[in-house]
């Protein structure tokens, strides 16, 4: 088992990047697409052969659309995502049960997001000075890099950084980003943001004031910075502010979820491969990447 570092994969993010780039060439027996499902496994595959067959680390998903605590905090969050189809939503249920069957633990649920959990596994694992490498394309997840060896792994671009190169990226530190996003919105995800800030902005400010407390404090001092239109982004925080209140609280990561368990941990097993093999019969997908599994399953025969 390799102890020295936790992989926690944004399983969600890779599944829908299957689903809209992949074409529909893969069904079941009785006929249902399962292409995402395909790329989706062929990733999985790639992962645990390039990180190992045993490490510390898990996979999260997202189960929450339209219900998570955020919903509370702001109904319109994430009102503009269309809730899966059918079609989809099985082969969201089909990723989550290979990945279950393979032996990775699995998180989600409909109180917290993806993005949650992975947040709250990786503080159990910094909190025993384990190092956490975060798997997803997805930038919020920047905000997980708390220590010098954390990293943030693009697997598909295969592009890793560290804090450092994150923040030579955004120009902002990783503790510094939900606060930058509060500032900028995030119309994917339907957080409003300030009318007008954009990234070299929001930027520019945090790295003047260092957070949105101290940022606020200081708004009659915006106007005088070095900085194009600073008397109007000066006003349009000001109009704006409640907005960015909101949405910070819609951009900050959950750390402490609940009743998560022990710090969870993968090993392949021979009843877990052939576990997965059948499954992959059931769904059509006995070739290709059955035999990459097989592939992988000597090695631990």
């Amino acid at each position: 088992m390799a102890a020295g570092r936790a992989w926690l994969v944004d399983a969600s993010i890779y599944i829908f990047r299957a689903w809209f780039s992949l074409p529909d060439r893969w069904h079941t027996p009785d006929g249902r697409p399962v292409s995402a499902v395909y790329g989706y496994g062929s990733f999985l595959l790639d992962f645990i052969g390039r990180v190992g067959t045993a490490f510390h680390g898990a996979a999260a998903f997202d189960e929450s659309l339209g219900s998570n605590f955020r919903n509370d905090i702001y109904p319109d969050y994430k009102c503009s995502r269309e809730l899966p189809d059918q079609d989809l939503a099985f082969q969201l249920d089909a990723c989550r049960r290979l990945t279950e069957y393979l032996g990775l633990p699995c998180y989600g649920g409909a109180r917290y997001e993806a993005d949650d959990y992975i947040a709250s596994l990786a503080r159990r694992f910094q909190s025993r000075a384990v190092p956490v490498t975060i798997v997803t394309r997805d930038k919020d997840l920047g905000q997980v890099l708390n220590g010098p060896d954390d990293r943030w792994w693009d697997f598909a671009a295969d592009e890793e950084l560290d804090a450092g190169a994150f923040s030579a990226r955004f120009g902002v530190t990783p503790s510094q980003f939900g606060d930058y996003l509060a500032l900028v919105g995030d119309p994917v995800d339907d957080i409003p943001g300030v009318p007008g800030i954009g990234a070299k902005t929001a930027a520019a400010l945090l790295q003047a004031f260092g957070d949105l407390r101290t940022l606020e404090r200081s708004l009659p001092e915006v106007g005088v910075l070095p900085l194009r239109g600073a008397a109007t982004v000066q006003a349009r925080l000001e109009e704006h502010w409640h907005q960015v209140l909101l949405s910070r609280r819609l951009t900050a990561l959950e750390t402490r979820i609940p009743r998560l368990g022990a710090s969870p941990r993968f090993r392949l097993r021979p009843a877990a491969v052939q576990r997965s093999l059948d499954y992959l019969g059931e769904l059509g997908l006995a070739g290709p990447l059955a035999r990459r599994l097989r592939a992988l399953g000597e090695a631990v025969a």
